[in-house]
């Protein structure tokens, strides 16, 4: 379905023109049924957090205008300091080809840690990563709700002895710190 209109081509700067693709990626998530998330200041590893009923799944979106020399597209996947992105740090890549209007949606297994530069040559039969191209039903799979059991939460309310081990191995002094900075905040 190929009704939007595309203009991320009219932004010139990069920075403008990546978030203009995290906005767009989020409208169309949300049309897909999925709840957004951003995290705040960009200070984290991913550029939008998804959900449903499940797991929230992190997801880094990059686009492009970049031809290449033999046709079709690059998209570089530079993740923190120009290295590629740690597991457990996104879970699905969403590569926007602005002059074509196509969203791939590739899991991080797909890509890994690596720094890479990805081709894409939307509607070639020998397009490695065709399968991914508008893969929205990879997301909202993900997202579902996984039953693993039941949720096990451990909590006591009652402070521990002297040299008691904490059930969340918080140190002594950080437990301090966090208590201190809570009664600062609560002072009347």
């Amino acid at each position: 379905m190929k009704n939007r209109r595309n203009l991320g081509s009219r932004i010139k700067d990069p920075k403008e023109r990546g978030a203009w693709a995290e906005l767009s990626f989020m409208a169309l998530a949300a049309g897909h049924g999925l709840k957004i998330s951003s995290p705040y200041g960009g200070f984290a590893s991913y550029d939008v957090g998804l959900e449903t009923t499940g797991p929230i799944l992190r997801v880094q979106v990059k686009c492009t205008m970049c031809r290449h020399p033999k046709g079709g597209y690059s998209v570089n996947i530079r993740g923190p300091r120009y290295r590629g992105y740690p597991l457990g740090t996104v879970d699905f890549f969403a590569l926007y080809i602005i002059p074509t209007d196509d969203w791939f949606i590739i899991p991080y297994a797909v890509i890994g840690k690596r720094y890479a530069t990805l081709h894409f040559t939307p509607g070639s039969k020998r397009q490695k990563h065709g399968k991914y191209r508008e893969a929205w039903h990879l997301l909202l799979e993900a997202s579902q709700a996984r039953n693993e059991g039941p949720l096990e939460i451990h909590a006591c309310l009652a402070q521990p002895e002297r040299g008691e081990c904490i059930a969340a191995n918080v140190s002594a002094a950080r437990l301090r710190s966090v208590r201190c900075m809570f009664r600062s905040l609560f002072k009347s």
